[in-house]
């Protein structure tokens, strides 16, 4: 990487960002899904910035049991500290740890990288809570007079259970939808909220993002042996039913469905259909009606024609400069070429280097 790292540095020459690190990550055999995401949300700022700072405020300790949190917040720490401004680093502690922790991700074959994302962002949060809920155990176990100077750790109206925690995973990445299910013969409105990491798509040919979400928020009608139990009619009734977006979260992830079960086959097949994924997006299926704009900064590719076999590698913006992720290789690219990776036009294409999880970031001011 030595001479890729120089190309890189020459490349940027004085516009090379103060403080900013370019790393290439060693593959471990088959680890490229876990790479590809590691990328995206390393240059994720507002992410690394509190992954960062729970490192510093954690002095994890030698004997300190490893986990996935501690983990990636030494690798970011890591990468963070280089004294050289390009390289590559190897991260084979984490790696290790997520073998042993899922045995998913423990053979060599192929993984998907969304199954790795949506499994770290859940384990990342799992921990949070754990801790803190150890720490209130602590707060709890002290004697009368340590917890009268500490203040009441958690104060709670007569024994009322607090809100669940809201850690800084959940505030970069979790938005809310809300599943209406209208009644065609009351008219009644049954909402139903969930919270969510990522948007999963379902794609079409020659599409675009925004027009997967507008099919993601259509209307559904529920009938015949679908209709819908409505609790003021007391009865099965024919209904319509559409998700929107309540709370669009600070940071939109977009999950692409390419890999597609085919009965017929018995198998699952990829899908290269050409859906554009804009540079600034406007999500309006949100309750409020009002668009929240987005900026693309990341974008995760699976490169291969099938779903069992293949490679990933990350397109990753930053102080707008695009960059090219591919394991050890770190290049730069220029903007015009991330519409290169928006799929094939025809079912049988050379190209086979398609985007598969895209990631946005709030142009809004509210970052709570």
């Amino acid at each position: 990487m030595g001479a890729a790292g120089s190309k890189l540095e020459k490349a940027l020459g004085d516009q090379f960002p103060e403080g900013e690190r370019y790393f290439g990550l060693e593959n471990f055999g088959n680890t490229c899904y876990c790479n590809s995401v590691l990328q995206a949300l390393y240059f994720c700022v507002p992410f690394r910035e509190q992954l960062l700072e729970y490192y510093s405020s954690h002095k994890i300790g030698a004997d300190a049991e490893d986990n996935l949190l501690t983990c990636l917040a030494d690798l970011f720490t890591q990468i963070n500290s280089q004294k050289k401004k390009t390289g590559v680093i190897a991260p084979k502690r984490f790696v290790q740890r997520l073998k042993k922790q899922n045995e998913l991700f423990r053979s060599y074959m192929h993984q998907d990288a969304h199954e790795f994302l949506n499994f770290l962002l859940n384990e990342l949060v799992d921990i949070l809570e754990r801790e803190d809920q150890a720490a209130k155990k602590e707060g709890e176990t002290l004697s009368p007079s340590e917890k009268t100077v500490n203040g009441p750790k958690n104060p709670q109206a007569n024994g009322v259970q607090k809100e669940p925690l809201v850690t800084w995973v959940h505030k970069n990445f979790q938005g809310i939808l809300t599943n209406e299910t209208r009644c065609l013969r009351c008219e009644t409105v049954t909402a139903r909220d969930e919270a969510f990491f990522d948007l999963s798509l379902d794609i079409e040919q020659n599409s675009s993002i925004t027009s997967c979400l507008k099919n993601f928020s259509s209307t559904e009608t529920l009938n015949a042996e679908d209709k819908f139990f409505c609790d003021k009619c007391c009865s099965l009734q024919e209904a319509q039913k559409r998700m929107k977006i309540k709370k669009p979260p600070h940071i939109l992830v977009i999950h692409l469905k390419r890999f597609k079960y085919i009965e017929q086959l018995g198998r699952y097949k990829k899908l290269s259909y050409r859906v554009v994924f804009p540079l600034e997006l406007k999500l309006s299926n949100t309750v409020e009606d009002a668009d929240s704009e987005y900026s693309l900064f990341a974008v995760v590719v699976h490169v291969g024609s099938g779903p069992n076999h293949g490679h990933y590698v990350s397109l990753v913006k930053s102080h707008n400069h695009w960059l090219f992720f591919d394991d050890e290789n770190v290049e730069m690219i220029d903007e015009s070429a991330v519409q290169t990776f928006f799929g094939s036009a025809q079912e049988y294409s050379s190209n086979t280097d398609h985007g598969y999880i895209l990631f946005y970031e709030s142009l809004g001011a509210n970052k709570s």
